[in-house]
């Protein structure tokens, strides 16, 4: 019977709106999707491509100076409505820096003066005939003014003029002061309501000194020689001598850490504490990149960052955690002093007569493309490494934000749980789709796909409180198992092939098979898992998690078997599909020819069933990439990259679902996390776009073939 077309008088309006509809309908979800993917890259993007811009200073604004006389000490308020001054005669005036007049200057000592100046510029010490004062602005009422933490009547004698001379406020009561003469360095200890405190060592011919901003170390020079003194509430002892290569031309803090900054004619040098055996030393690090001895060297209050100003006013700025200079900008020359704000957003240049104030746009100077994916020497670190260890909300404190230590906890992961998932997923797809009778395998498929439903939260709660103890107390059975199974099977299958044909034929019929090889697998787990463990505890005092010494309980082990287990309905139900899509001729052909089902299935279905296979294998690797709570709840998130097998790892993944809540807005914390999701949806992408192209050239190969054939 020949079918009949129906002919087109009867196709009716509404069947063809109907169709258009939902064409349209269709192709407008397909556009919306596409479009949801590219403003999620836009919008990842967006928020991540400030982290990398290069700083900027903003136009200048000129004010006008009344005092001609030289600055000894100069700064802003935190709001930069604000800044002050004092000369080498002690007068002290607030300028406003939005141009208005200045108020008329206050003299604080009224003799020729000397100054020391807190690392956070806001304590002054001024050093006049009259004795020593402590001052300090004061911008918390409707105008600012000077306070005098300590009195208005000098602490102490005068030190000697033009003598080194260093101050630190280690706490809200407490000031220390050192000062050299020609054969000593003096320091004394200033305390609200207490009696100062004074220690002396003998120390000739220092030309620096330098405090550390939390007052447990004083840094001295004296022509080549470095030395370190350790304060203690009995005095001074002296820790490091070190003799410098180089002449050095200055020495100063880098205020917002814990790094002493050298000049000398090679450029500017880093050192920091390292630990050792005898407790921290001093160790130089390294030279900066371009950098030069000028005659200015400043830094920021809180954070890791400094700059030089040359004679001609060519301006660099530095950041500890960068090689080389991050910005650079031409100045006019003239400049007298430089100071940053205390956030770090603004730039005061002091001249003949008059200031220029700038803006400075600087926000994140630690964070380049280099320190996200090489090593970085961080402070007291023996060495460059790897390290992930995020702050607080505040920007201030210097974070550390590799992400190789998450990308390679992410790869570890996902490589573990596809090497536990895919040979159970694959041997078991095969048995089902080739081997298995189809009375079982309607009962068996279903089962195995309804696996995929469990939650990834059940399956990491699972592994994180039951999975994880019982693995440490079993961990030699654990590892023995998947050896002493592959050797059962090899077993069965070389005795098999040794039965009479009879026997072999009603043990295969129907699947037979599998009933008898359950229970033997049964026995082989229950030995290793539970009579092994007993042997081991009877011959052993510890056990083998104990023996290791750096096991942890919660470890990458653990993460994968789980993450394995989640993996496999998902890789069983694709490669089932694909391998019982093969067309029955050619294993029914293959079989006629004489090849064994063994045969049949490598060597002719395998080939065909390749493309759906190795789509399977990349989808699960997708999944597993991509899986978050599993690797949360099963590790102990130790962002580490040299960890083993039985050490916690951090996957991107579970790294944003952690400190996402807790990242302000804004900052660059919270950037580098949306740079890592961004990172992983890229890397996402990458994998199963290959995965494609490589599927579609795997169907187009054996297609060809199968036309042949």
């Amino acid at each position: 019977m020949s079918p009949t077309p129906i002919p087109a008088q009867f196709n009716d309006g509404r069947r063809r709106f109907i169709d258009r509809l939902t064409r349209r309908v269709v192709m407008a979800c397909g556009l919306a999707i596409l479009l949801v993917m590219l403003l999620l890259f836009v919008w990842l993007i967006w928020v991540v491509v400030p982290l990398f811009a290069s700083p900027a200073i903003s136009s200048s604004q000129t004010i006008a100076l009344s005092q001609t006389r030289p600055a000894i000490a100069m700064g802003m308020d935190d709001g930069q409505q604000w800044g002050w001054r004092i000369d080498n005669y002690g007068e002290g005036s607030f300028i406003p820096l939005a141009g208005q007049p200045s108020s008329a200057p206050l003299t604080l000592v009224g003799s020729l003066t000397d100054a020391a100046i807190t690392p956070d510029n806001r304590s002054v010490l001024l050093n006049s005939a009259a004795g020593m004062l402590l001052v300090e602005p004061d911008f918390h009422g409707t105008e600012p003014r000077w306070k005098f933490p300590l009195g208005d009547r000098p602490l102490a004698a005068p030190a000697l003029r033009s003598a080194p001379l260093s101050l630190a406020h280690p706490d809200a009561q407490k000031w220390l002061v050192a000062q050299a003469n020609p054969e000593r360095i003096t320091l004394q200890q200033f305390q609200l309501s207490r009696p100062p405190l004074s220690f002396s060592v003998n120390a000739s011919g220092v030309t620096q000194l330098l405090l550390a901003p939390d007052g447990r170390l004083l840094f001295a020079l004296s022509e080549n020689t470095l030395r370190v003194w350790r304060i203690t509430p009995e005095g001074l002892s002296l820790r490091d001598t070190h003799t410098l290569t180089q002449s050095p031309k200055m020495m100063s803090l880098l205020s917002g850490g814990s790094s002493l900054l050298i000049a000398d004619e090679k450029g500017i040098a880093q050192w920091f504490d390292i630990a050792t055996e005898t407790g921290p030393h001093l160790r130089q690090i390294r030279y900066f990149a371009g950098s030069s001895a000028g005659p200015l060297l400043f830094s920021e209050a809180h954070r890791r960052v400094f700059a030089t100003l040359s004679e001609a006013g060519a301006l660099s700025l530095f950041a500890s955690k960068q090689q080389g200079a991050i910005f650079s900008h031409q100045l006019a020359p003239g400049v007298l002093n430089a100071v940053f704000a205390p956030r770090g957003d603004g730039l005061l240049v002091e001249r003949q007569g008059y200031w220029e104030h700038s803006g400075l746009a600087n926000p994140w100077p630690d964070i380049s493309w280099q320190s996200l994916w090489q090593k970085v020497w961080y402070e007291h670190y023996p060495a460059p490494d790897y390290v992930w260890q995020s702050t607080s909300a505040n920007d201030d404190y210097q974070g550390k934000f590799s992400l190789v230590p998450v990308v390679v906890g992410t790869l570890k992961a996902a490589g573990l749980a596809m090497l536990f998932a895919t040979p159970l997923a694959l041997a078991a797809a095969m048995y089902t789709a080739w081997f298995m009778a189809p009375g079982l395998r309607r009962w068996v498929k279903p089962a195995i796909e309804m696996m995929g439903a469990l939650p990834s939260v059940v399956i990491g709660l699972i592994a994180g409180l039951w999975l994880a103890p019982q693995l440490a107390d079993r961990l030699l059975g654990v590892l023995l198992l998947p050896l002493a199974l592959a050797g059962v099977l090899l077993f069965c299958g070389w005795a098999s092939q040794r039965l009479p044909p009879i026997w072999r034929r009603r043990l295969c019929a129907e699947g037979r098979e599998i009933w008898l090889l359950l229970p033997l697998l049964l026995l082989v787990a229950l030995f290793c898992l539970w009579l092994l463990p007993s042997i081991e505890h009877f011959l052993f005092s510890e056990r083998l998690a104990d023996r290791l010494g750096d096991y942890q309980q919660r470890n990458l082990l653990i993460a994968g078997v789980a993450m394995g287990f989640a993996l496999v309905p998902l890789i069983f139900t694709l490669a089932e599909d694909a391998i019982f899509s093969v067309p029955a001729a050619l294993g029914q052909g293959s079989l006629a020819l004489g090849a064994t089902p063994w045969q049949t299935l490598t060597r002719v279905v395998l080939p065909g069933a390749s493309a759906g296979i190795f789509a399977a294998l990349m989808i699960g690797f997708g999944r597993a990439l991509g899986e978050t709570m599993i690797v949360l709840m099963a590790t102990g998130n130790t962002p580490v990259t040299e960890g083993g097998l039985f050490e916690g790892v951090r996957s991107l993944a579970a790294n944003v679902a952690i400190e996402m809540p807790e990242a302000a807005a804004g900052s660059g914390h919270y950037r580098i996390l949306f740079l890592s999701a961004l990172v992983l949806l890229i890397f996402t992408l990458i994998v199963n776009t290959l995965a494609e192209l490589i599927r579609q050239r795997l169907r187009r190969r054996y297609g060809q073939q199968e036309g042949q054939g």
